[in-house]
């Protein structure tokens, strides 16, 4: 099967990033953001990196140095394609993403069921292209809020795009209730998301397995509220509990251990 919503979706995903970095003084592109030691600048050649590898194309020779914030062979790969370009200026970074965006995108509308089943290894193990598609939406509205964060320009968090991501990150809540923060046995926790993506979420644990239900049981051990921003930052380990808003109803300590628990990112 031809995976046309993702691509449509990552369409809007690309053209977000470019929008946004048109918008962007030289200063704005050095920022530092919630990632350890990348600026602004450095996000966007994060997903440059990325996407030529998925196009086929050579990825750099460049070997940046140690790193203390580098914990495993992905983020060193990685490394390597954001260093090599921290000499650039911004613009010349934007520049070669449109150029390769436009590419990527010409690439997929082209491609027939055959390509999009090819077998790869995803960043959730392995998969198709397919398959690593739908995650590379998500990798590009979380980068490209990582830069709007640092900037205060905030955006695009509504929408197919924010929907999508938002979405790939819930199928983790269970695992946050029910293996991390240790909801007991028939017990549910609610999450609402709102100012943006809005989302009415109940996990409950029955027979010992945490899942998402229509509604709980019993009445639920705890209720939180976050911005569609706020989930974001914690589901993916940019910020602390400690650094967000959170508005809580009912067992404090459950709620405290779900959202200190919220990281979800490798």
């Amino acid at each position: 099967m031809i995976p046309t919503t993702t691509i449509d979706t990552l369409a809007l995903s690309f053209a977000s990033l470019s929008s946004l970095g048109a918008t962007l003084t030289e200063a704005e592109w050095k920022t530092p953001t919630d990632l350890p030691g990348w600026s602004v600048q450095d996000n966007l050649s994060h997903l440059v990196g990325i996407e030529r590898r998925m196009q086929g194309l050579p990825g750099t020779t460049h070997q940046a140095g140690p790193r203390d914030y580098i914990r495993n062979p992905i983020g060193e790969a990685n490394e390597h394609e954001v260093d090599s370009r921290r000499h650039l200026h911004g613009s010349e970074v934007l520049r070669e993403w449109d150029e390769l965006a436009a590419l990527r995108l010409a690439t997929l509308r082209a491609g027939d069921e055959a390509y999009f089943a090819q077998e790869t290894m995803t960043p959730t193990g392995p998969g198709t292209l397919a398959d690593f598609l739908h995650i590379r939406v998500l990798d590009c509205w979380v980068h490209e809020q990582d830069m709007r964060r640092a900037v205060g320009r905030p955006g695009h968090l509504s929408g197919p795009v924010a929907e999508h991501t938002i979405d790939r990150l819930i199928r983790t809540v269970p695992i946050v209730v029910g293996k991390r923060a240790g909801t007991p046995e028939g017990g549910a926790v609610v999450i609402d998301l709102s100012d943006g993506v809005e989302r009415h979420l109940v996990c409950e644990v029955q027979g010992g397995r945490a899942a998402m239900v229509a509604a709980p049981t019993n009445p639920p051990l705890c209720r939180i509220g976050l911005s569609t921003e706020a989930f974001l930052v914690l589901a993916t380990g940019r910020r602390g509990a400690d650094q967000v808003t959170a508005a809580v109803e009912g067992d404090a300590d459950l709620a405290a251990k779900v959202l200190g628990q919220f990281n979800m990112m490798i």
